[in-house]
This record gives C-alpha cells, sequence and structure tokens, in this order.
C-alpha cells in the first residue's frame, strides 16, 4: 500500500531559510548562500520522507516567497512596473513582485483560502504575454533526482491560478480572466515537457478552488485545461489535488470525469461530506489519494478510526488503487515534535508535527496492506484515551459561562453615532486623528531582553526596566510625530497571539512550532487544548504605565477571541464557537480592567476574523453569526466615552462588510494600500458606515518608504467616499517587521500627509 506528502514545511526545524532569506535581504550574504541553504533543506526534507517510506514525494513546493508567486514567475507574467525584460527570472525581480522596492510598491497579497499562509496575487489583464520564465519545477525535480529521489513535481493547477489572480491596474473589472486559459496552457505544456524529458513519471496539480461554490464557468474551464493537456500529459501518470473542505458534487462529478488524469485527491479531514460522493461513485481504474492525516492540525491522528475509514475506501477504489496522503501540505504545521525539549508530556503524547504525521501516513498505508504495528496502534489508541479523560481539558465553570451567552445579544446600549460623540468630546481629537496599529520595531537588543530574561539570565527588576525603557522610547518617538493617539509598541510581546495565550488556561506553547505565514514571516501558534479562561489581567500594568509617560491617549492593545482562535492549533473535540465564546469572556475581563485603569482606547484586534470563514457560502452565516457575537462580548460591558478599536489585515473584506458593520466597534482600521483600496469600492456603491474608519494609507509588509504627496492622495481618495468626521489616519498593519529607518521617515510622510489634508479641509 502507497503512501503520499502533499507538501512539507520549507523553514526548516530552526527557521533556517527565514534568517537565510532576511540575511540576503540586508544585503549580508549573497545570492549563492540563499540557494545553499535551501537546497540543504530540501535534500533533508527528500531523505526525511525516504526514510520514513513514502514512496509519493512531492517536489517544487520548496518556495523562497510562496508558490503562487512561482507560477507567476513560471508564466512570466511579470507586471511592467518592475521592469522585467525577459529571460529567466531572478532574485531582484521575483522579490520585488514580493516586497516592492524604492521605486515601486510590492503587488497585492492575501490570505490562501481559510489559511494564515499568504500568497502575492497574480496581476493579469489581456495583454500579459506569458513565457516560460522561470524553470524551477524542473531543476528541483532533478535536484532531488540526483539525489536518488524520484519526486512528484507538484504545480498549481492552471485554473486556480487564473480564479485567484486579479485584473492588472488600468483593466477594467469585468475582464474575464479565464479568458487567458490558452495562453497560460501553453507554458504548462512546455513545463510538462520539460519534466518528462527529465524523467518525471507522476505529476500534481493542485487544484484547491474545486471545494468553492463555482459556476459552470469555472467547473468548464477545469474540463477545458485539462482536455487540452491531455496529450501534453500522455505517458505521465497525473495527480488532481483539492483540499480545506468538501467538493460540491457537480465538482466532483466534474473532476473525476477527467480523461488523462490518473488520480485525484482529496481532504477527508474538513471534506468528510466528499467520503459520501466517493461511495456514491468513483472512476473505474483510478487511484485515490486519501487525504486522512490532518495537515492544518497539530493533533495525533486518530489511527484506528482513520483505518477504518481507509478501509471502507479500500472496499471501493480497489486495494491497488488506494494511496495514504495527508489532507493537504503540511506547510501549514510545526515541523518537528523532536525539537519540543520543554513541552508537557502528557500534551507532547497527544501531538504531531509534521515529521510525525509522515510516520503516522506511512504506519497506515502499511496497516491497510497487511503489516499493521500494533505497538504504534496500541501507543496512539493509549493518548487518544488520556487525551479525552484528561481532568486539565475540562473546567465546568468556564462551559456554564459560555454557554450562558447564548441567550443574548450582547450590544452596547447606545448607538454608535452617539458613542462617538460622548468620545469626541473626552479625547479632544482633530479632524482626521492620526494612530498605529500597535506594534513598533523589534529590535536586536529588545529580542535579547526577552529571550535573557526567559532563560533567567536577567531579573524581572530588570527586564521590567528595559521594557519601560523601550515604551518611553516609542511614546516620546510618537509625541515628536505628533501622532494623535498612540500605542505603547508592544515590547514584551513577541507575538500578539503567543503572548495572550501564555497568559490564559487551557494553552499550551512549543520552542520551536514555527509555522511559515509568508516569505520569511513565520509564527509560532499556541496550541488550545482545554477550557480557556483568564486567570489574571494581562496587560493592564504596561498599558498603565504607558498612559503615564503621555496626556495623549494610549490605546491598550489587545488580541481579539476570533483572531486568537484562527491563529491557534485548537483543540478538535467542541465546535470551534464554543472555544471562541470562552476566550471571549476572557477577554471582556480584560477590557473592564483596562477600562478600570483609565485606559479610554482600547483596541481589540480582530485580524483574522474573515480568515475563518468558511469556504462553502452554506456555512458561512452561521460563523460569521458566532465570530461577531464574540467580539460584541468583549465589550458590551465597556461606558460610552470608551473608544472601542479593532484592526483587520490582508483578507478580501467587501463581500462581509455588513458583517463588520455588525461588530459595532467604534473605529476601525483595516488593510487598505496593498489590494488598490478595493475596500472603498463598497462604500462607492452606497454601504453607510457610521462608525470611525482608518483604511490603511500605506504597506508595511514593504520596505519602500512611501512619500508624502502619495499618501495625500490616498486620503483624498478615501475623502471622496467617506465622511471627514469619520475618517482616521493610520499604516495598514502593525510595524514590528520593520526597522526604524523605515518606520520613522515612513511615519513623518503621514502625518504630513494628514497636515496638508486637515489645511485643505480647513479652507
Amino acid at each position: 500500500m502507497a503512501s503520499h506528502i502533499v507538501g512539507y514545511p520549507r523553514m526548516g526545524p530552526k527557521r533556517e531559510l527565514k534568517f537565510a532569506l532576511e540575511s540576503f535581504w540586508d544585503g549580508k550574504s549573497s545570492a549563492e548562500d540563499l540557494q545553499k541553504v535551501a537546497s540543504d533543506l530540501r535534500a533533508s526534507i527528500w531523505k526525511q520522507m525516504t526514510d520514513a517510506g513514502i514512496k509519493y514525494i512531492p517536489s517544487n513546493t520548496f518556495s523562497y516567497y510562496d508558490q503562487v508567486l512561482d507560477t507567476t514567475a513560471m508564466l512570466g507574467a511579470v507586471p511592467p512596473r518592475y521592469g522585467w525584460s525577459g529571460g529567466e527570472i531572478g532574485f531582484d525581480t521575483f522579490f520585488s513582485m514580493a516586497r516592492g522596492n524604492a521605486s515601486v510598491p510590492a503587488m497585492e497579497m492575501t490570505k490562501w483560502f481559510d489559511t494564515n499562509y499568504h500568497f502575492i496575487v497574480p496581476e493579469l489583464g489581456p495583454d500579459m504575454n506569458f513565457t516560460y520564465a522561470s524553470h524551477k519545477a524542473v531543476n528541483e525535480y532533478k535536484e532531488a533526482k540526483a539525489l536518488g529521489v524520484d519526486t512528484v513535481p507538484v504545480l498549481i493547477g492552471p485554473v486556480t491560478y487564473l480564479v485567484l489572480s486579479k485584473p492588472a491596474k488600468g483593466v477594467d473589472n469585468s475582464f474575464c480572466l479565464l479568458s487567458l486559459l490558452p495562453k497560460v496552457l501553453a507554458v504548462y505544456k512546455e513545463v510538462v515537457a520539460d519534466l518528462k524529458a527529465a524523467g518525471a513519471s507522476w505529476i500534481q496539480f493542485d487544484e484547491p478552488i474545486l471545494v468553492l461554490d463555482l459556476d459552470s464557468q469555472k467547473l468548464q474551464a477545469i474540463s477545458t485545461a485539462y482536455a487540452e493537456l491531455e496529450s501534453a500529459l500522455a505517458g505521465l501518470k497525473v495527480l488532481i489535488e483539492t483540499y480545506f473542505a468538501d467538493l460540491p458534487a457537480e465538482a466532483y462529478q466534474t473532476l473525476t470525469s477527467l480523461n488523462g488524469v490518473t488520480a485525484f485527491g482529496f481532504d477527508l479531514v474538513r471534506g468528510t461530506k466528499t467520503l459520501d460522493l466517493i461511495k456514491g461513485g468513483f472512476p473505474s481504474g483510478k487511484y485515490l489519494f486519501a487525504g486522512v492525516v490532518d495537515g492544518r492540525n497539530i493533533w495525533a491522528n486518530n489511527l484506528a478510526n482513520s483505518l477504518e475509514t481507509l478501509n471502507s475506501l479500500e472496499a471501493i477504489v480497489g486495494k491497488d488503487n488506494l494511496v495514504v496522503s495527508t489532507s493537504c501540505s503540511l506547510l501549514h504545521t510545526a515541523v518537528d515534535l523532536v525539537n519540543e525539549t520543554k513541552l508537557d508530556n502528557e500534551i507532547k503524547s497527544w501531538l504531531a508535527f509534521a515529521a510525525q504525521k509522515i510516520v503516522e501516513v506511512n504506519a497506515l498505508a502499511k496497516a491497510l496492506g497487511g503489516q499493521k504495528d500494533e505497538g504504534f496502534f496500541s501507543s496512539n489508541a493509549s493518548a487518544q484515551a488520556s487525551r479525552k479523560s484528561s481532568p486539565r481539558v475540562t473546567n465546568e465553570s468556564v462551559q456554564k459561562a459560555a454557554a450562558a451567552l447564548k441567550g443574548s445579544d450582547h450590544r452596547r446600549a447606545t448607538s454608535v453615532s452617539n458613542r462617538l460623540d460622548a468620545q469626541k468630546k473626552k479625547l479632544n481629537l482633530p479632524i482626521l486623528p492620526t494612530t498605529t496599529i500597535g506594534s513598533f520595531p523589534q529590535t536586536v537588543e529588545l529580542r535579547r531582553v526577552r529571550r535573557e530574561y526567559k532563560a533567567g539570565k536577567i531579573s524581572e527588576e530588570e527586564y521590567v526596566n528595559a521594557i519601560k525603557e523601550e515604551i518611553r522610547k516609542v511614546v516620546e518617538l510618537q509625541e515628536q510625530l505628533d501622532i494623535d493617539v498612540l500605542v505603547h509598541g508592544e515590547p514584551e510581546r513577541n507575538d500578539m497571539v503567543e503572548y495572550f495565550g501564555e497568559q490564559l488556561s487551557g494553552f499550551a506553547f512549543t520552542v520551536n512550532g514555527w509555522v511559515q505565514s509568508y516569505g520569511s514571516r513565520c509564527v509560532k501558534p499556541p496550541i488550545i487544548y482545554g477550557d480557556v479562561s483568564r486567570p489574571k489581567a494581562m496587560t493592564v500594568f504596561w498599558s498603565s504605565t504607558a498612559q503615564s509617560m503621555t496626556k495623549r491617549p494610549m490605546k491598550g492593545m489587545l488580541t481579539g477571541p476570533v483572531t486568537i482562535l484562527n491563529w491557534s492549533f485548537v483543540r478538535n473535540d467542541q465546535p470551534r464557537s464554543e472555544t471562541t465564546y470562552q476566550i471571549a469572556l476572557a477577554i471582556k475581563d480584560e477590557v473592564e480592567d483596562l477600562e478600570k485603569a483609565g485606559i479610554t482606547v482600547i483596541q481589540i484586534d480582530e485580524a483574522a476574523l474573515r480568515e475563518g470563514l468558511p469556504l462553502r457560502k452554506s456555512e458561512q452565516a452561521s460563523y460569521l453569526d458566532w465570530a461577531v457575537h464574540s467580539f460584541r462580548i468583549t465589550n458590551v460591558g465597556v461606558q460610552d466615552t470608551t473608544q472601542i478599536h479593532t484592526h483587520m489585515c490582508y483578507s478580501n473584506f467587501n463581500d462581509i462588510i455588513h458583517s463588520i458593520i455588525d461588530m459595532d466597534a467604534d473605529v476601525i482600521t483595516i488593510e487598505n494600500s496593498r489590494s488598490d483600496e478595493k475596500l472603498l469600492s463598497v462604500f462607492r456603491e452606497g454601504v453607510k458606515y457610521g462608525a470611525g474608519i482608518g483604511p490603511g494609507v500605506y504597506d508595511i509588509h514593504s520596505p519602500r518608504i512611501p512619500p508624502t504627496e502619495e499618501i495625500a492622495d490616498r486620503i483624498n481618495k478615501m475623502l471622496a467616499v467617506l465622511e471627514r468626521n469619520i475618517l482616521w489616519v493610520n499604516p495598514d498593519c502593525g510595524l514590528k517587521t520593520r526597522k526604524y529607518n523605515e518606520v520613522n521617515p515612513a511615519l513623518t510622510n503621514m502625518i504630513a500627509a494628514t497636515k496638508l489634508i486637515r489645511n485643505q479641509l480647513a479652507k
């Protein structure tokens, strides 16, 4: 019985690629140095899978930024502003598209389906000339083959690529991106020919777009694309992978009817209803790649249940045609549990990171083939029973408090317009008030202080004094810049979700459980294993300390319940809504304590609200109902004069704007600049928004410093569709990933642009 891995983490167990990328971007290392680190990582990954017994090992899933941008490079679909003149696309062009450069901005970045992974959105139009401009797929296949590993090259499918793209600037929004399919397929044929010539026997196309509610045009594009590729693919075994949700019946029928396709891969963890479609009919003689090991979470697989599922599938498709697989790429989970030397032993027994999931996949495949490892299965069953019965998982008082929430709507008693009037008098803010999103740069010195404190090398007093000094510097800088509503810069936090999780019950933490978010950006998601509560205040001391340093309003900075949920590895033994309500109650306690301490502006970030939206429309209303309700729970008890902010970033918000309004926040700051100000279109189309709103005026994920005139132009565009009395001016997101030599001039220009527009409005 065969085994397969859809994809694998790229960063390495100690984030080797992250540091190599940042060193290269800073000019401290060469392209050869970066390529050497990447090559070594790939070799270790392929060896690990080979040693574990995996038969179908992927290649071309390793990226310096993201796999969609890799496809853009492969197709030569470079926007003209980057000055690419043809030939093989190098790092300069590649990273300029991803990060921008001194003269031009980056391309838009958004979330990869409903994950916390990001991708760079292709910009396409009728005049785009596609050309085979990156040979990465065939080069990595050859690299693996030279090491004695015959891999399955993986490509983003042509239809998924086009559907996830957007019309380029100047191209009408009604332009049909799928009309470019013939041009795109011409390049795919060249890539396939190269792979065949290199000796590939299998090829994998990822078409996760099939799990969405596709119209007939998009489904027809799938049929057209693979019919057009059929002759080019002759001689290859072809796998089409889908993941992240159930397939609609129409998509399943379209997919399984394709000629020239050898195998179909399905997510049977998040797509359990797909089992019914398979049982209703699966094409004879085709392979089924059954994704029974979860690629999105870190819980050990219930091997007994998975084996039962696989046995039922074997009866349908045949023993020789069933392949055990992960539900999706392991990119979304941490690398190796072996690196977690400080994790609680009981909780550790409940977990499986990418390296352990590879072992699970192969153990299931061997068991299906009659070579069951009884000891491994027995140990797994014991861990499953331990997790189910452990008293540390359940807190009855927390469960009762969360259950009691469902009987109320939890809305503030006063309308937002009346609250804004009361807050205006209290805060005495100017028109177009300015603020930042929360974090300021995390310097080498600051990281050293936190690291030494955790290691016990400096005392708590020394740590507190060092953090106070950092806050003082940030406060003084903001006052010098003349920002209206200040932040304390979050120097005590390495990661905002991890910071809050460390102070809440029901959470566990890793040392090296890093997951790539985009490029070199990594996060270390906490693990929610049990019921959640707040034993003590979390941020009151630092917020009060910062407020004592200034007479200007100082924001209390919190992470919202939905974002904590979506940016954690979440327990899978109860509905996600139940866990979110528990977190909401904990944040509610913190909000009320901040207010008692004299903090009159409190930001509750819900950056990941849109990210968690289910991919199928039939499931979205229920999610939005409990997600928005959870946010309202956090601040329902505050006074009218306490201003509640929230923040959202790097997702498509237009389709949930009414739910955002229903959150009933006083002020929302939201990503706007990198997505070509798509957010403003909803207001042009007549959506009324009466609360405060700050659509970001510049992109913080790029090192580029926007000039004053550019920011002023953005503010004027906002004023064309939003009332001046509700508009705020702020960057797109937090400033943690930037350096002070970028932040200072960018914020200087932002304030100068704001004052320029204020003067114009005064006249």
